[in-house]
């Protein structure tokens, strides 16, 4: 579980987070969602540690952030574009991530679904984009995070491994995993999440399961519920 409560962000004159305060609960998964701008990037940089907020807290776990970065190990991150060294072999890749936590169970279904063994003694700078995001979920998911956040996770695959990836993500919310997806699929995620947070211009406009979203807008689907909602924000 992540807690994050009033969390403020500013560049300059520029306030990116105002006063957000949101809960990823155990064995659920929440969509974020928002217009670009709306800050969406900036949370997660702040919950993965990459940002410090300048007000708020975060727990993970029920623990307090440390500065150390340690509750990092709890979180499992797939970015929306996987960047590794070309000149590395896709066993090698592996290997190097699988070393940094020497001793940890690993989970090898991705691994074994997306056949990784075929493509071990292939260079990165070969790989096509869908095959670099196979990489990018197996080691997302490598070492059995009890938290997972998915920027844009199928993008670039092919709808079998998409399938695959979010059976194993429906998998993991079964097993009690805190889950926090982005997408610019909105069909996508109402197929996946129970829950949806609306950011825009950097305040948490929604927050809630989608089944009360899609009642408190009277559409009858996520998306034309998150439009109904960017538009309420314009006219205000």
């Amino acid at each position: 579980m992540i807690t994050l409560g009033g969390i403020r962000k500013r560049y300059g004159a520029l306030e990116v987070l105002q006063d957000v305060s949101l809960t990823l609960p155990t064995g659920a998964v929440t969509a974020l969602v928002g217009p670009n701008g709306s800050g969406k990037t900036t949370l997660i940089k702040i919950v993965l540690g990459l940002t410090r907020a300048d007000h708020g807290t975060l727990h993970v776990d029920g623990q307090p952030a440390d500065a150390e970065g340690a509750y990092r190990r709890a979180i499992g991150y797939m970015p929306q574009a996987a960047h590794f060294p070309v000149n590395l072999r896709v066993g090698d890749v592996l290997d190097l991530v699988a070393q940094l936590r020497p001793g940890e169970p690993t989970d090898d279904d991705l691994a074994r679904a997306f056949d990784m063994n075929a493509l071990k003694d292939k260079y990165v700078g070969t790989l096509s984009g869908g095959t670099k995001q196979k990489v990018n979920a197996v080691i997302a998911f490598m070492f059995r995070p009890s938290v997972l956040i998915l920027d844009e996770p199928t993008a670039g695959l092919d709808p079998l491994s998409s399938n695959v990836l979010k059976e194993k993500i429906r998998q993991l919310r079964g097993e009690g995993r805190s889950v926090l997806v982005t997408s610019h699929i909105m069909t996508e995620l109402e197929s996946l999440a129970d829950d949806v947070a609306f950011l825009c211009d950097g305040r948490l406009r929604f927050s809630g399961s989608i089944a009360d979203l899609l009642g408190r807008t009277g559409e009858r689907s996520l998306e034309d519920a998150v439009a109904a909602l960017m538009r309420t924000d314009a006219a205000a």
